[in-house]
């Protein structure tokens, strides 16, 4: 069913209260929450903090009587368990809800269409959005929804190449500029974990901190393959079948992973299907020597959502493999 422009209005609203807690949910996603009566919000809410009140009560205290018999716009499936808060349904119908429109499903096994069929036997009309509005709220939560679903962490590719694809320039320290490298740095502040192969390893023992950008904390950092690990280094050696390491990560709540590799270990995740999104700086500049972007793939890799952006000197192109 095409989700109707009220709804749309009303759930991009959501999504952008679900914003203003990036950064601070971990390992729970963000969600945002808004109750409609009459085309007029009554209530909103945003999920902040781990142990603390989810999206939705916190809309429907706001609300108070006013969510008898209104439409609750929710960015994620509300969760029908019980763990640090009491179950989100539980509140939705109490506060006498008549129809809750969420933008996505919540993969996650304790939640996983629990929510909708509670609310449904409780009598509440459900509505699960579709098209652009669906589409932004799956990459609201990309991380979270790929470790639910697939048991890893959401991998994002990222380099810096030359115009002619190459990773290095002759007799330069850096390929990109410094509003690209300082992008870098908040990426890492913002993924679970950084990573890099041993070859990038043994040729400049890398540190992969979030430096200069205010990080609240430093991600988890590993190097993949054989070791040993330079003398000194920080890093975590990671030595089993890819898969593997991945789902350990999950495990530990690794929910994002940045590869930060060269064209080796990014041609094996590539392989074995466990890059989902591409970051790639352009810098403005003819190499004509040194390691290319990637190696030889078994075969065509499609991508989609591509999009470019000016980031200083360079341009940044970014694109999925696999959609969230």
């Amino acid at each position: 069913m095409p989700t109707s422009a009220s709804s749309e209005r009303w759930l991009r609203r959501a999504l952008e209260l679900a914003e203003r807690g990036r950064g601070t949910t971990r390992p729970n996603p963000m969600v945002g929450a808004v109750v409609v009566r009459d085309e007029e919000a009554v209530g909103e809410g945003w999920h902040e903090r781990p142990g603390e009140p989810h999206a939705e009560p916190i809309a429907l205290n706001q609300a108070g009587d006013a969510a008898r018999g209104a439409t609750l716009y929710v960015t994620l499936e509300p969760c029908a368990h019980e763990q640090k808060t009491p179950p989100c349904v539980d509140a939705i119908l109490a506060a006498g809800i008549a129809r809750v429109v969420a933008a996505a499903e919540d993969p996650y096994h304790l939640v996983r269409g629990r929510g909708f069929e509670r609310l449904r036997a409780g009598g509440v009309e459900v509505e699960v959005a579709g098209g652009s509005v669906a589409a932004a709220a799956r990459r609201q939560n990309e991380a979270f929804l790929v470790w639910a679903k697939l048991g890893r962490p959401f991998v994002t590719y990222k380099a810096a190449a030359t115009l002619d694809g190459r990773l290095t320039v002759p007799g330069e320290r850096w390929v990109s500029g410094e509003d690209a490298r300082r992008l870098v740095h908040e990426l890492r502040a913002s993924s679970d974990a950084v990573a890099v192969g041993m070859g990038t390893v043994r040729a400049d023992n890398p540190q992969l901190t979030a430096r200069d950008v205010g990080a609240a904390r430093q991600p988890r950092r590993f190097a993949f393959g054989q070791g040993p690990l330079p003398e000194g280094s920080e890093l975590e050696l990671l030595s089993g079948d890819l898969e593997d390491e991945l789902r350990t990560l999950a495990e530990a709540e690794v929910q994002s992973l940045l590869l930060e590799g060269g064209p080796t270990l990014a041609t094996a995740f590539l392989e074995r299907g466990l890059v989902d999104k591409l970051l790639v700086f352009v810098a403005p500049v003819l190499s004509g020597a040194g390691p290319r972007l990637l190696g030889d793939l078994s075969a065509p890799v499609d991508l989609s959502s591509f999009e470019s952006v000016r980031v200083g000197r360079d341009v940044l192109l970014s694109a999925y493999v696999h959609e969230p």
